[in-house]
């Protein structure tokens, strides 16, 4: 009995060593992957404007002229948005009235004084009630020149936030815009390149938008890593202009002359 146990088990051994090949034709085979790419050597980056705001109300009131328009051009100081400004400018008119009123006052306190029928500090009191209106008068200017909204640079308008005849409150967008100058290129790459990059070293642009390349340089090296992700951040500048690029395209970047 031991004997046939035993030729038993060979016989077992040997059908699965006989088997063997055509589990392993079905089995998932190990191929060869080709090595990624140097990822460190090409990094994403984004197009951002040179400069960028989203102008908001400084007042509350209503609207009473929307000359802004979605992708319009706009040039430095033109006229955006203007307020229904009643309320404002009587304001301003009671403040220019207090103020004629408290010269006129002081100049007759002075000329009591000369008789000396009052004293220096009735004079002096007179002179801060002019002050106090003259304060009074700059802030209702002020006020004023809330009316109306001014472009703060020249460029694009990227967004209109309201409508003609709204209603809004201090504080709420109006509109987004972006410069017409030249575009910036930001990018973050490891810090462990960080000792073999500074400012004016070329790179290549790769935008997806347009499938074009663009020659670039570093301008600036932000001063701080960002422990977290290992990264710095960095700003370049496209070495020409292109007026196919616009704020916002995507793509990637690499640096030439980097072998490691």
């Amino acid at each position: 009995m031991p004997n046939r146990a035993c030729e038993s088990a060979v016989m077992i051994l040997l059908s699965l060593a006989t088997a063997l090949p055509a589990w392993a034709e079905d089995a998932p085979q190990a191929t060869h992957v080709p090595p990624p790419l140097d990822e460190a050597a090409t990094i994403r980056v984004l197009l951002a404007p040179e400069l960028e705001t989203t102008l908001s109300s400084q007042m509350a009131g209503t609207l009473t002229e929307l000359r802004g328009s979605f992708g319009q051009r706009v040039a430095k100081s033109a006229p955006l948005a203007r307020f229904n400004c009643s309320e404002a400018q009587a304001r301003a008119k009671v403040a220019a009235a207090e103020l004629a009123m408290a010269r006129q006052n002081l100049d007759a306190k002075k000329s009591l004084r000369k008789l000396d029928a009052v004293g220096d500090l009735e004079v002096s009191m007179a002179n801060t009630e002019v002050q106090k209106a003259d304060g009074a008068q700059a802030m209702a200017a002020a006020q004023s020149s809330y009316c109306q909204v001014l472009a703060p640079f020249a460029g694009r308008v990227a967004k209109v936030h309201v409508k003609p005849y709204q209603t809004v409150s201090a504080g709420t967008p109006l509109f987004d815009l972006v410069s017409d100058g030249d575009l910036k290129v930001r990018l973050n790459v490891p810090s462990t390149r960080l000792k073999h990059l500074k400012p004016g070293m070329p790179l290549e642009v790769n935008i997806v938008e347009t499938g074009k390349q663009y020659p670039a340089h570093i301008s600036v090296i932000n001063a701080r890593v960002d422990a977290v992700a290992q990264t710095v951040e960095l700003e370049a500048q496209l070495d020409n202009k292109y007026p196919e690029l616009i704020a916002g395209m995507s793509g990637t970047a690499r640096f030439p002359d980097d072998h490691e």
